[in-house]
């Protein structure tokens, strides 16, 4: 490893030691998953929060919470019994982009899923064989699931496709808290159908600037591209772990200005 990188490596360390504790769920979205015990109460209130996981935290995290109220707080048992007469009281609900249109699909598409397709893990991880060196086909796989009901062609962005080159920010980070596995408590690790080694880095404005000024990133643009280029050289870092420094990039550059 170049001297450089054995630097900037030692930093990422001591900063993923740093952020990645019980204190940092308060102020993140990663919160609202954290108020369930069940399994698929906390993978489908991850997905739901991780959708509409841009724009200023306090409002993910305030509408975050407002979609578990509109679902009784039970968003497994409020999913599998969702019908027309409960799509009403969405009408209401919007985050940036994200309007009751959106919502109403996310919840049927889920219902679908769970009731005919084993669960999110399963739409994730069935036709996803654990060879493969990343998440790439496990996001494009689920895409084409999610999307195969009938719906409003405008939700469609709101399920990124890294096959046309979207990073897809908001699901490698839903992958990351259902598959990372560690004993600081943040990440669920409820997943085992995927591995975290095969885990992409959550690429976004701030994780993106930092890499770029750590010389960790060349790419300009935050696209797939960018997010393969990062995440080899994090697997040169933890080849088992690599996107454990999602702490350390997002950290760096969120609480501390990193720029």
């Amino acid at each position: 490893m170049e001297n450089h990188f054995k630097e900037v490596k030692e930093l990422l360390d001591e900063k993923y030691f740093q952020f990645n504790n019980i204190s940092f769920i308060e102020t993140d979205p990663i919160s609202i998953p954290h108020q369930f015990s069940k399994k698929e109460d906390i993978e489908i209130a991850a997905l739901l929060v991780a959708t509409i996981a841009w724009g200023q935290r306090i409002s993910i995290i305030n509408n975050g919470n407002k979609l578990m109220r509109l679902m009784n707080d039970e968003p497994y048992e409020f999913i599998m019994n969702f019908s027309k007469r409960d799509a009403t009281r969405f009408e209401s609900f919007v985050h940036r982009t994200f309007n009751s249109v959106d919502c109403v699909f996310f919840l049927n598409s889920l219902k679908n899923i769970y009731a005919k397709h084993g669960g999110l893990e399963a739409a994730f991880s069935s036709n996803f064989s654990s060879k493969e060196t990343d998440v790439k086909n496990a996001i494009t796989n689920f895409r084409e699931l999610f999307l195969s009901i009938a719906h409003s062609s405008r939700s469609d962005k709101h399920v990124s496709n890294p096959s046309a080159k979207s990073s897809a920010k908001r699901l490698c980070m839903f992958l990351r808290w259902m598959v990372r596995k560690d004993k600081h408590g943040v990440d669920f690790g409820i997943w085992k159908s995927i591995h975290s080694s095969q885990l992409c880095l959550p690429l976004d404005l701030h994780t993106g600037n930092v890499s770029r000024k750590l010389g960790l990133l060349t790419r300009t643009q935050n696209d797939w591209q960018a997010v393969e280029e990062i995440t080899a050289i994090l697997r040169d870092f933890d080849k088992k772990d690599p996107i454990k420094y999602d702490f350390s990039l997002f950290g760096l550059g969120a609480f501390e200005g990193f720029k």
